[in-house]
């Protein structure tokens, strides 16, 4: 209700000749942000389908509901793969215990799914739509997760996003600059 309010009394602090720079700075700030959301509700859904139909095909019971639930909860890193293999093994270990082979196909499709995610989903979903380099979003992940912990792992590529938005067009200007250009300065 006062967001538009906030956004003008927030605008009316930045001086009069940086606030389009300012603005155009948010708004590529803001399309990053949205892209990692978007990207990101895009591989938890399709990790989301492929853990439900693969695990109900196993004959897991509940499996199209863990797997489902698995791949929703990915939207965390790690936390959806983690828990959903935990339930999945733990139902698993109660349904078809003595027999092994169906608690191992289990196992591989969560190793396929992380595979899935980590190499193909992620990198061309969320990457692209960010503008950040796949080594980039691995790095900000540990350093965000090391310095905040799961708090860290939570805001990690949003704010590498933002923070690569920043990098970009302070480079951009220092390319511009007569330092780069080579331009005399009197």
């Amino acid at each position: 209700c006062d967001w538009d309010r906030m956004i003008a009394k927030i605008d009316s602090w930045i001086p009069r000749p940086q606030r389009e720079t300012v603005r155009m700075l948010a708004r590529e700030m803001d399309a990053a942000i949205a892209g990692f959301v978007r990207g990101q509700t895009s591989v938890c859904l399709v990790l989301g389908v492929f853990y439900a139909v693969a695990l109900a095909l196993t004959g897991l019971n509940f499996g199209f509901l863990i797997g489902f639930m698995a791949g929703l909860l990915s939207f965390i890193p790690y936390v959806g793969s983690l828990t959903g293999f935990v339930v999945s093994i733990g139902v698993a270990v109660a349904q078809f215990w003595p027999s092994l082979t169906p608690i191992i196909i289990i196992v591989a499709i969560f190793v396929v799914g992380q595979l899935l995610e980590g190499y193909v989903l992620a990198p061309k979903l969320v990457g692209k739509r960010i503008g950040l380099h796949p080594v980039w979003l691995m790095f900000a992940l540990f350093a965000f997760g090391y310095l905040f912990g799961f708090v860290g792992l939570l805001v990690a590529v949003p704010l590498a996003a933002a923070i690569g938005v920043l990098v970009r067009f302070a480079l951009r200007q220092y390319r511009a600059s007569p330092l780069y250009q080579g331009e005399e300065t009197s």
